[in-house]
């Protein structure tokens, strides 16, 4: 069995205030991938704010970001067990973040041997 890591975007920090509503339903989702022993990693299922995180790059710059370079927010994500992309893609299609305008990148977890 491969991993997948999904990865929450919103359009705009503003989306994300879930009601408790909101919350519970993801909670649920996230449970219905757990009951079936699919869950590899919960992840940070919620990241920092914008301005709470820092990149270092090359001869030790320091910038913040990488929020202002990027048009979506990343809420969080998890990584889960699927045979294939499309399994994996199924298992994305039922989370609410799409309800509020979300959308949900799917990415095979590459292993080193």
């Amino acid at each position: 069995m491969k991993e997948f890591a999904l990865i929450f975007r919103l359009n705009d920090v503003a989306d994300f205030k879930p009601s408790p509503e909101q919350m519970q339903e993801r909670m649920n989702w996230l449970g219905s991938i757990a009951a079936q022993n699919k869950l590899s990693d919960k992840g940070n299922t919620l990241l920092p704010m914008p301005g709470t995180a820092k990149v270092v790059k090359p001869d030790n710059l320091v910038t913040d970001g990488p929020f202002t370079e990027i048009k979506e927010f990343i809420s969080g994500y998890v990584v889960v067990k699927a045979e294939n992309i499309e399994e994996a893609v199924e298992m994305a299609k039922g989370n609410p973040i799409f309800k509020i305008g979300g959308n949900i990148e799917v990415r095979e977890v590459l292993k080193r041997d």
